[in-house]
């Protein structure tokens, strides 16, 4: 069923730093062509660095030299050019990057490529970071979650991601948090800006495809779609889950100040998710004015009792997981 239209497409070279829209993309099985084929890694504390943790990356911007080629991905990441808050221009080839970056973040980072798709060693989590990430007082702090206040529901993702999680950074193969494509509606983002009062920016909470609905089915329709199928252009994608949102939107980005107003409004309106995840069924090119549908959801009664029951033990194991995290010296 045909319910709209690609209004944009966002493509995202270094994770965590400003990306571009761009007219059309392909998208494969990891993603969007040239998606987050870069990373800044935190060297103390050997991970990938995050805007959760290291808001500062997002005043900076990064964008190709050149068209990406079509065989760019793990092991090949294309030259790229980042710009500084100062007006500062430097490419992942010039000498001083890794210092301006690690200025900019006020703590030791390096620009670094996504390694191909079997070393597995950028993505790895030493057992240290594996507890602060289950930790209720880190969870709190990257999700913004005040005392008193209800957690993100992270039983909305499918257990095989929960685990990959568990052990990894970002997904081996890939810089993304979970999903190789984030969705997001101009419905959506609108009726969260109208609980902070007022327009909010889509580079916000950086989606690769923002959909204008010709006649959406609520405030936030997206939320709907899990395990639908959705076709754009010649891509078909399966929507996984809902996505749980961090304190990253509220964070301040070229022309855009801070406004925690926007994880309060997340957190009231949308029980703290907006977008959806989505993995890709059938590659191939989208562009911007393209075609959406998104197929009919029939879930049967013994379904729905099995996805409740799972989502139980899922939050059950989770709920192990935090308890354990918090009594283990860190």
């Amino acid at each position: 069923m045909k319910v709209g239209q690609v209004a944009e497409l966002w493509r995202y070279p270094v994770k965590s730093l400003g990306g571009v829209s761009v007219d059309q993309t392909d998208i494969g099985p990891r993603g969007v062509l040239g998606d987050r084929l870069w990373a800044v890694r935190d060297l103390e504390q050997d991970i990938t660095a995050s805007a959760r943790r290291v808001p500062a990356l997002l005043k900076a911007t990064a964008r190709y030299v050149a068209p990406v080629p079509p065989d760019a991905g793990p092991g090949n990441a294309p030259e790229v050019e980042i710009t500084f808050p100062d007006g500062t221009v430097l490419t992942s080839t010039d000498d001083g990057v890794h210092a301006k970056l690690s200025e900019l973040a006020g703590r030791d980072v390096r620009l670094t490529a996504l390694p191909p798709a079997d070393d597995t060693s950028l993505h790895r989590m030493r057992l240290q970071s594996q507890k602060a990430a289950v930790a209720t007082a880190q969870m709190r702090a990257d999700f913004g979650v005040a005392e008193g206040e209800q957690p993100p529901d992270f039983a909305l993702f499918p257990m095989a991601d929960l685990l990959t999680l568990g052990r990894y950074s970002t997904p081996p193969g890939m810089f993304v948090d979970l999903a190789p494509v984030h969705v997001m509606t101009t419905t959506s983002l609108a009726t969260i800006g109208a609980e902070v009062g007022h327009e909010l920016d889509v580079r916000r909470f950086r989606p690769n495809v923002s959909i204008a609905l010709d006649d959406p089915d609520g405030e936030l329709p997206e939320t709907q779609w899990v395990g639908a199928k959705t076709t754009l252009g010649d891509v078909d994608l399966r929507v996984i889950s809902q996505t749980v949102r961090c304190v990253v939107p509220s964070r301040a980005q070229p022309g855009l100040e801070v406004d925690r107003g926007i994880t309060r409004a997340v957190a009231a309106r949308a029980q703290r998710c907006l977008g959806v995840y989505c993995t890709v069924g059938r590659a191939g090119l989208v562009r911007v004015g393209d075609q959406v549908a998104v197929e009919a959801i029939v879930a049967s009664r013994p379904r729905r009792l099995l996805d409740n029951a799972t989502r139980r033990a899922k939050r059950l194991a989770l709920g192990l997981a935090t308890a354990t995290a918090d009594r283990l010296p860190r």
